[in-house]
């Protein structure tokens, strides 16, 4: 369905004002056209074929903003949003359709149900870190829901975000989608507008600028952001196939994931035995010299190059720990005896450092997680059930997961989101849905 040439007249320009964009897309919003379920599963399809019939440009892309190979590309952000689309194209009608709600006695004959309603315009800030995944995915939400959307590419992408604001509007409604590539400046005057939902992913520091602007319109606002997610290790469960696991969810992207384990939390003994098995599975993932690895990406600029290698000092090397800043490489890098109050332990690391914190036993662990904000994910290694009931009850944060790091945001009936620190609302599959949408009550009582 789609042209196979980018025409100037199909894409829109970046010199449009984001006012006149709002507006362009609102009068679009008030026609009706966007209501329609065909409409959505129409835009959800033309999503679909820009992804798959452009893979490899948005990985070339990916490639040059962050270093990521073509199958991590693929395997993390093309086809994750793939597969997401898919989702929902299969049971966005049912997820539709008006639900009845019992309705109380003193009423009689009265009916009552909801149905879901467009919000209207809705605004999509997307981080640098997954640049098409954490665009696309949201953008996906929303125009199931019938919005109209203004996407806003990571200026720290720059390659990706070009190929998004090339081919976004070839195939879809670009009447009712527009992408405003730009820095601070562009966002700034994008956030003056008046939407009808933002969904902003990133920082917290950021995030709070988001919510001062969106109290100015009363706007509801989504806030995926992040924080120290934390991995308990006991001594009940298998320590290589743990440090396996945990390499390759930490080290994926080059540590720069928000829902990667931060760090490791376990007792002195397990902590020391745990040292080579994550020595050797780094060895494992990436070879002697992971610089030269096709598997391992890059920071992405001098900035967070320099911020990353300020924290290199906060424990024992155990592994890792080369650099070089003219190609943004820090290696993968885990770091004992790791002082709770050190430096790597003072923010969200976002980038391949990996500290293991000594805490003795399953209380002073859990302490240890609630003296500090809500992480964005909790991750645990044990095979005791009692320990896993313990951590479900006794901790908060956006979501658990036993055994694979990472994993729980790749099922699409789970809502993913964090609490907190780490944000607030939640997206993915029917969640989306709901997010971008207004539940709207309905009442009807027969005059006879």
């Amino acid at each position: 369905m789609a042209p196979t040439r980018i025409e100037e007249s199909q894409v829109n320009s970046t010199a449009e004002q984001p006012a006149e964009v709002v507006a362009r897309l609102r009068t679009t919003f008030r026609t009706g056209r966007t209501k329609p379920v065909s409409w959505r599963t129409g835009q959800l399809r033309g999503l679909r074929s820009l992804l798959t019939e452009h893979g490899q440009d948005i990985a070339a892309a990916l490639h040059a903003d962050l270093g990521k190979g073509e199958r991590e590309a693929f395997r993390t952000e093309i086809d994750f949003t793939v597969r997401e689309i898919d989702h929902t194209l299969e049971r966005l009608e049912g997820w539709l359709r008006p639900e009845p709600v019992e309705v109380p006695e003193h009423l009689g004959d009265a009916r009552a149900w909801t149905v879901l309603d467009p919000l209207g315009v809705v605004l999509v800030i997307a981080p640098w870190n997954y640049p098409a995944q954490l665009l696309l995915a949201p953008v996906a939400g929303a125009l199931a829901a019938g919005n109209c959307v203004v996407a806003k590419p990571s200026e720290l992408a720059p390659a990706t975000s070009r190929v998004i604001a090339e081919l976004l509007p070839l195939f879809l409604d670009a009447d009712a989608v527009a992408v405003m590539e730009g820095a601070v400046p562009e966002t700034t005057a994008l956030l003056e507008q008046r939407f009808d939902h933002i969904f902003y992913t990133g920082n917290g520091t950021v995030g709070r600028i988001v919510m001062r602007a969106a109290a100015e319109h009363l706007t509801p606002v989504t806030l995926e952001l992040g924080g120290k997610s934390p991995a308990f290790v006991d001594r009940s469960t298998d320590l290589h196939d743990v440090a396996a696991r945990l390499v390759s969810t930490k080290f994926l992207n080059a540590g720069q994931t928000c829902v990667a384990p931060d760090y490791v939390l376990t007792d002195r003994e397990t902590a020391a035995e745990l040292e080579g098995a994550l020595a050797e599975a780094v060895r494992q993932a990436f070879g002697a010299d992971p610089a030269a690895s096709p598997r391992y990406g890059r920071i992405v600029n001098e900035r967070h190059f320099d911020r990353l290698t300020g924290l290199l000092g906060s424990g024992r090397l155990v592994v890792g720990g080369a650099y070089d800043r003219t190609n943004r490489y820090i290696a993968p890098t885990v770091l004992a005896d790791v002082s709770p109050d050190s430096a790597v332990m003072a923010e969200e690391i976002f980038g391949p450092i990996l500290p293991v914190v000594v805490a003795d036993g399953l209380d002073e662990a859990i302490a240890f997680i609630n003296d500090r904000d809500k992480p964005l994910a909790l991750y645990a290694f044990t095979e005791s059930q009692e320990v896993r009931d313990r951590l479900v009850a006794e901790t908060s944060s956006g979501g658990v997961g036993f055994g694979l790091p990472v994993a729980h945001l790749t099922v699409s009936d789970l809502p993913f989101g964090g609490v907190g620190e780490s944000g607030m609302g939640r997206y993915h599959g029917q969640y989306s849905l709901e997010t971008f949408s207004h539940r709207k009550a309905v009442l009807d009582k027969p005059l006879a």
